[in-house]
């Protein structure tokens, strides 16, 4: 962990927190979720480079260390499309391979459909390719407390939710609710963070460390953007008509990840229907992963990639 390196670019009026460790003709770009920040590919970054390939991993803007945009209330998915390119750009990055967990599997996807020549290949975890848009997540058929409904209302209820405890109890709360494979849903007197029990430990494979560098990255940058990217945007329609991605991919989905019981999530990937939009896909499950796989099983996570990286060209 020591060897990898820190520093920000600016792209697109923003300073982004970079993370990088390693070198090599083979690029891996790393794409968090929420309540993730770089620091959640940390045994992924190292495997890589290990492995003779340079990795990247950043916080997005408006996370951790990376600098807020001057109006997030206009912010939309296509900002963090458009930072990926950019920061390829930046970095004088020809090709790479994007690997997105959570939310960030949608960005990996989008920039391989709207910019195959920067893409060699994508790896997403739990998240199959989805649009952003009204049918992205289907709440209407989840009950009202479904964590993306209250999280998706206007400015307050959920940042009232969060203000009643410190960052590192939210962030705590949060890694513990999702590290079940039941989907978070709060009764109609109860916010999300009620769900917690406080006596419940943290799962064996997430230190009290682990815990507050996560935490302090959050004390930095807050809640303010990350309730809007992913979760107030991803009604917003982001004007692509049946995008396709042609770059080889890797689907990795935890058997126990509550995403799975989304409606419609898990007959798409297991039909093959999700091929429609990324015809090279390849699909492994892992039936004792969670949500948060990469950090549960990371030796098995890390060897998927690097087998990934191994097959497919530059």
């Amino acid at each position: 962990m020591e060897q990898i390196q820190h520093r920000h670019v600016q792209v697109r009026g923003v300073k982004l927190h970079v993370a990088e460790i390693g070198s090599g003709p083979k690029v891996v770009l790393f794409l968090h979720g929420f309540p993730e920040i770089w620091y959640t590919w940390r045994h992924q970054m190292v495997a890589v480079a290990n492995k003779g390939h340079r990795a990247i991993a950043i916080d997005f803007r408006g996370y951790g260390l990376s600098e807020q945009p001057a109006e997030p209330e206009k912010a939309t998915f296509k900002d963090l499309i458009d930072d990926v390119v950019a920061l390829l750009d930046s970095l004088s990055i020809d090709k790479a391979f994007l690997v997105g967990k959570d939310f960030g599997a949608l960005p990996a996807y989008l920039v391989a459909a709207l910019h195959p020549e920067r893409v060699s290949g994508v790896i997403t975890l739990g998240i199959p390719f989805m649009l952003p848009g009204p049918s992205a997540v289907q709440n209407h058929l989840l009950p009202e407390g479904f964590y993306i409904s209250r999280w998706q209302e206007p400015v307050g209820r959920a940042e009232a939710d969060f203000g009643r405890f410190d960052v590192k109890t939210v962030i705590r709360n949060i890694y513990i609710l999702f590290s079940r494979s039941e989907i978070p849903i709060a009764a109609a007197d109860q916010e999300i963070m009620d769900l917690f029990d406080p006596a419940t430990p943290l799962p064996p494979w997430f230190s009290e460390e682990d815990l507050s560098v996560y935490a302090s990255l959050y004390e930095k940058s807050g809640f303010r953007y990350p309730l809007r990217v992913p979760y107030r945007t991803l009604k917003v329609d982001c004007g692509l008509t049946d995008p396709k991605v042609s770059a080889p991919s890797l689907l990795i989905v935890g058997e126990k990840d509550y995403v799975l019981k989304f409606p419609g999530i898990e007959d798409y990937i297991r039909t093959g229907a999700v091929k429609h939009f990324v015809p090279d896909l390849e699909i492994t499950y892992m039936a004792e992963g969670n949500h948060f796989v990469h950090e549960q099983f990371p030796e098995q996570i890390n060897q998927l990639i690097v087998s990934f990286l191994d097959k497919h060209g530059i």
